[in-house]
């Protein structure tokens, strides 16, 4: 007790038994938790991030099994090694496209017009492959060009004039989709030569059971070489570093999750060629978003631009460097889906490709208030939409339910995150 100058008493709160753990950021603890309690610490971190609505990825994982789940009770063939096939080669393209949107929702952004930039690019691949004769891969650089000069138009204009990129993209939208239309001219659509290179690769290159299986065992064995490496360093810097059986338990997770998939998929045609392609993008835009200075630098603007300007982050390049990397993965994503389907028309990169895109990266976990995404969200987010589409298409059912039901899972997915926003800020996990 004390006594003030009135001559009252007033209490003292007691002072916490470890003042300087209290103050530890949340991603501080869990780590020396781990490293001090090995597996049972890291059930404990992984329960102490749930409660404090730090879900990660973990609803969307479970959406996805209830989803498959679902689909398999009311048809047997979904989760059949040929549908699985078909919906890995449905998935790449929208994946692709969502890996930009990921990039500009890490800012705080969005772009509404990555479906009329993938399908002006696979237009002007279409007309200069097929009609011009050039060579297939100057179209293919010609076409992934005209969206990277895209992307920094729209960064041009957003850094100069701070037009809000929506105003931008939503004007992106129209006047694209009329500059496709412009290109393919008349005929409006055009067919691209079955036994070319790209058609091939799309429709008809897949990975042979050794070779699948071969690079699952190399992925696992580099994530254990990164991982022991990690440790390593970490100690050698006395820092707290997670045990080795945490690594092992890791990695055979990784070792599971790879090879239950290529054994299902070798039963039918095996891992497309394509699919791989999408899974490498996701990786090494993952490794860029969280092992170099520009993708910290993206995180640390999409969390607060001021703070991230007086850190000395050149902001305006930032902006300009991620509209440029959207629109270049949508062109990309237009080229795959054109191959894919051998076919460039008036309704490439149009129907629902936005849609898919742009929900796809926020189902799968990247937050509309910036900072914080993955680059593995446009992955599992385009598994979930590809999923439902598939599935209804199984059953028959018309495209008027596969619109309601992915808005439904949309209006789910922002709901939780805007949930787990306020809980993560309450706990100081924001």
């Amino acid at each position: 007790m004390t006594t003030p100058v009135d001559g009252s008493k007033v209490p003292v709160q007691d002072t916490v038994e470890d003042p300087a753990q209290e103050a530890l950021p949340a991603d501080l603890q869990d780590e020396r938790l781990i490293a001090s309690h090995g597996v049972s610490g890291a059930i404990a971190a992984f329960t102490a991030r749930l409660r404090s609505g730090d879900l990660g990825s973990v609803p969307v994982v479970v959406g996805l099994v209830i989803i498959w789940a679902v689909f398999q009770i009311a048809n047997s063939n979904f989760l059949s090694s040929r549908n699985l096939v078909n919906l890995t080669l449905q998935t790449t393209s929208v994946g692709v496209i969502a890996l930009g949107i990921v990039l500009v929702l890490l800012l705080g952004e969005i772009d509404l017009s990555v479906g009329s930039v993938s399908g002006l690019s696979a237009a002007i691949f279409g007309v200069t492959f097929v009609n011009k004769g050039w060579p297939l891969v100057v179209s293919i650089l010609a076409s992934v060009a005209v969206g990277l000069v895209i992307g920094l138009f729209y960064g041009a204009l957003y850094n100069r004039f701070g037009v809000p990129s929506f105003v931008i993209t939503l004007a992106g939208l129209l006047g694209f989709l009329g500059l496709q239309l412009w290109v393919l001219g008349k005929e409006g659509s055009l067919n691209l030569p079955f036994d070319s290179a790209i058609v091939k690769f799309a429709t008809q290159s897949f990975l042979s059971p050794a070779v699948a299986y071969g690079l699952v065992v190399v992925t696992v064995a580099l994530y254990i070489v990164s991982r022991l490496r990690a440790r390593g360093q970490r100690l050698a810097a006395g820092l707290s570093a997670a045990p080795n059986s945490i690594i092992g338990l890791k990695a055979v997770a990784l070792a599971l999750v790879l090879a239950v998939p290529v054994a299902v998929l070798n039963g039918d045609r095996g891992v497309s060629s394509m699919f791989v392609l999408l899974l490498a993008m996701v990786v090494a835009t993952d490794f860029a978003i969280r092992k170099t200075r520009w993708g910290r630098s993206v995180m640390a603007v999409g969390g607060n631009v001021e703070a991230a300007r007086r850190a000395g982050i050149n902001v305006r390049m930032i902006y300009l460097s991620v509209f440029a990397a959207c629109s270049t993965f949508a062109a990309v994503g237009g080229l795959l889906a054109a191959s894919r389907l051998v076919a460039v028309n008036q309704s490439s990169g149009g129907n629902d490709t936005n849609l898919n895109a742009i929900a796809a990266a926020v189902i799968g976990g990247t937050s509309l208030f910036g900072g914080r995404g993955s680059a593995y969200s446009a992955l599992l987010g385009a598994l979930v939409i590809m999923s439902i589409s598939n599935g209804l298409a199984l059953l028959s059912l018309d495209s008027s339910v596969r619109f309601m039901v992915t808005a439904a899972v949309l209006l789910i997915a922002v709901t939780i995150d805007s949930l787990s926003r306020r809980s993560r800020q309450a706990h100081g996990r924001a």
